[in-house]
């Protein structure tokens, strides 16, 4: 739970983006000695942490939401703590407040950090002392916080209009090196394999989300992710130090590298044009994803208020800090949730200690208070994506010194309360998980199960006519490869949850394999890659049962 990883590849994007963009409100309020306003403007500033992996269109759409949805729930915050002094009554909407912040985060697959930073502010804001009179003025702060969060989250779009289309294809190129590797053999290869195509699934998705008509720079691009998909459907056949080679040339703005283009694979490219010619989903189908993950919302809201008003009993001035602990935790299955909870409170009671020895120094000055909470920010950051327990270790320091914008505070209170908190809230935060039950995990994967299979059949049928229509073969093998990566997601999600009826584990299995082969005869199908001899039997020397007896495939999947 508390080994540490590598890096993120661009670690230093949100660690950079946040201090960007967090350091001119602050030090502005800084010189106008109202540094007690700085919590609602870093509401607005800590927006800067999403969208780093999205192109840059994608990405002005998603900052966007995530600045109107910040601003939102501070709004909902303010008022209910100018309207009522009620502990338990502020806790509670907190903690529906957080439920709805963690489904809508799921729902939209936000990404990290989700719906943590979010419930903070809301949380904190509750506790804080509030009139009507005040709240359009702090509101106005974080709306103008935002919008220069949002700048600076577009402004290396300048620089590298295609870096994030550019890094995406980089990992399928990598992970797609890795499958090769195991030459398509051994105990690791399906999971290999399954990292793989989740990766190159993840850049197909970046490249379409970029909305446009391609470019040079994104056929370029393109074709390297065709290169990737040969390696998963001939992982005996291609060069992985190849692929790798590529990969490293994406990074920086060098030149992509140019890779043959054959009729055929032009023509693979088709799908491609095909998806961005369909309209845009309605936003309630894009949002449909919300009713599977209803028991999270349970869970997350449970555990919350629970941890509140434990916090309360126990008489802690800021129990909105158990209640973050809790909504924290809750991660797609119990035993994710229970690392979590392990790596929180491992890193809350060093940060604690890292707390000790900077406030000291934080109160020397209100500026050296400033740029102490700025390299927090950045280290917390730069450190999270190695293991959360890590990054833990600077935001709670960080969350502390900012209690300290307003007056300075006792140490020790601060320090007993927040270890009071975090305990607090990562027992509540797991008795709730433990006891609200996803039942609907197993729904879930027999729903995924029958896509796969549909999904297989379908990319099956075109592959058996001689002429299918222009992109009707590509857009088939895409729904497929992106039902099968959805099918991997969901097994590992519902393995990890308990007390629940046997998982269908052989029908997962047997959807994976034969859906890969599947995948690997549309590619085969459209010249991408030789037809080993085996292969290219005609149908009648095959067994009556339809396989081939040295590859196990059936004759629908490598029907020429």
């Amino acid at each position: 739970m508390l080994r540490l990883g590598r890096p993120s590849d661009i670690w230093f994007k949100p660690a950079l983006s946040v201090v960007a963009a967090v350091a001119p409100p602050n030090l502005i309020l800084l010189a106008l000695g109202r540094l007690d306003l700085a919590m609602y403007t870093m509401a607005g500033s800590l927006c800067a942490l999403y969208g780093h992996n999205r192109p840059y269109a994608a990405r002005a759409r998603v900052l966007a939401g995530v600045v109107l949805g910040m601003v939102g729930g501070l709004a909902v915050a303010l008022l209910a703590a100018s309207l009522t002094a009620d502990p338990v009554v502020l806790v509670t909407v907190g903690a529906v407040m957080a439920a709805v912040q963690k489904a809508a985060c799921d729902a939209t697959r936000l990404g990290p950090p989700a719906h943590v930073v979010l419930t903070f502010i809301s949380s904190a804001s509750l506790f804080a002392p509030q009139t009507l009179a005040q709240v359009p003025a702090h509101l106005g702060l974080a709306l103008t916080a935002g919008v220069w969060a949002w700048l600076v989250g577009m402004a290396p779009g300048l620089l590298r209009p295609h870096g994030p289309e550019r890094r995406a294809t980089a990992q399928a190129l990598n992970a797609a090196a890795g499958y090769a590797d195991t030459r398509g053999t051994g105990d690791g290869h399906a999971r290999a394999r399954a990292s793989a195509a989740a990766a190159v699934h993840a850049a197909w998705q970046s490249l379409l989300a970029a909305g446009a008509r391609p470019d040079r720079t994104r056929r370029a691009l393109e074709r390297l992710l065709v290169r990737a998909e040969v390696a998963l459907a001939a992982p005996a056949d291609t060069d992985p130090a190849r692929l790798r080679a590529w990969a490293r040339a994406l990074r920086g703005t060098g030149r992509i590298p140019r890779v043959g283009a054959t009729a055929e694979a032009a023509g693979e490219l088709l799908g491609v044009d095909a998806e961005l010619d369909l309209p845009r989903r309605p936003l309630r189908h894009r949002l449909a994803p919300l009713t599977p993950l209803t028991p999270l919302a349970v869970r997350t809201a449970t555990g919350c208020a629970l941890a509140g008003y434990a916090s309360l009993a126990l008489g802690v001035g800021r129990p909105y800090w158990a209640l973050v602990t809790a909504a924290s935790l809750h991660q797609a299955n119990v035993t994710l949730t229970w690392s979590r909870a392990i790596q929180r409170v491992v890193g809350n009671v060093v940060g604690v200690f890292l707390f000790a020895a900077l406030v000291p120094l934080a109160h020397l000055h209100p500026a050296v208070l400033v740029l102490c909470t700025l390299a927090l920010n950045f280290g917390a950051e730069a450190l999270i994506g190695r293991n959360y327990w890590l990054g833990t270790v600077c935001v709670t320091p960080m969350a502390l010194l900012v209690t300290e914008f307003a007056r300075a505070q006792d140490p020790a209170e601060l320090i007993t309360e927040r270890v009071a908190d975090t305990l607090v809230g990562a027992l509540a935060g797991f008795v709730a998980a433990v006891a609200v039950t996803n039942r609907r995990a197993g729904d879930r994967l027999e729903h995924a199960s029958t896509t796969a299979e549909r999904a297989r059949e379908n990319a099956a049928r075109l592959l058996a006519e001689p002429h299918p229509a222009p992109g009707a073969l590509e857009s088939a093998r895409r729904t497929l490869a992106a039902a099968l990566v959805d099918l991997r997601a969901t097994a590992d999600a519902a393995s990890g949850e308990w007390w629940q009826r046997a998982l269908p584990e052989e029908r997962v299995v047997l959807a994976e394999r034969s859906g890969h082969r599947t995948l690997a005869a549309t590619v085969r199908r459209q010249g991408l890659v030789p037809w080993n001899h085996d292969q290219a039997q005609a149908p009648g020397r095959h067994q009556d049962d339809g396989r081939d007896r040295d590859q196990g495939r059936t004759t629908e999947d490598i029907r020429p």
